[in-house]
């Protein structure tokens, strides 16, 4: 895959407006599309990527055939490589590695894609997992792991992110977490 520029989301209430939304983006510019699913609580999520203006217009359209049932539009221009490996599932970490764990949950599965792209280029951690609104009414949680003042900035800055829109939940640093966390939860 190229490296991508820029990343957009739309998330709306309708999984019926959802499909509409996303044959919009795909026919505004030369994007490629990450994700489209219906998500918790009968909501669809969009994901797309591509070089900024592309995605900017690809954001816009969708916004525009959403309607009353847009939820939240965002766009991430430069986005670390880590997020969408972590959304991907794609992450391997010894146990043993593990110094510290961070969480960070938000209101929608959109804002945690921020959130997350904030942390890793805050500080030196390791995005594990990037969970986006199935099983959790529609909200979002990324796990990172690292030192344990890696993971404070970077949850930190995560938090800040979420914060600056209302849509941060909450968030956690666990310094020497259990062999048992580890397993339950990466």
């Amino acid at each position: 895959m190229p490296e991508i520029g820029s990343i957009g989301l739309i998330e709306v209430s309708s999984v019926a407006t959802g499909y509409g939304v996303e044959d919009a983006m795909l026919k505004a510019a030369a994007v490629q599309l990450l994700l489209a699913r219906s998500i918790c609580s009968g909501k669809f999520l969009i994901a797309i990527a591509g070089d900024v203006a592309s995605v900017a217009a690809a954001v816009e359209a969708g916004a525009a055939v959403a309607g009353p049932a847009l939820i939240e539009k965002r766009q991430i221009a430069r986005i670390h490589p880590a997020v969408l490996a972590a959304i991907s599932n794609a992450v391997e970490i010894d146990a043993a590695q593990l110094r510290s764990i961070g969480v960070i949950e938000t209101f929608s599965a959109a804002s945690i894609v921020d959130a997350a792209d904030a942390a890793v280029k805050s500080a030196n951690v390791t995005l594990l997992r990037i969970h986006l609104a199935m099983a959790l009414g529609g909200k979002g949680f990324v796990l990172m792991a690292g030192d344990i003042s890696s993971v404070q900035a970077a949850v930190a800055a995560g938090c800040k992110a979420a914060a600056e829109e209302g849509m941060l939940v909450g968030r956690n640093v666990i310094p020497a977490p259990s062999p048992e966390l580890f397993r339950d939860y990466i």
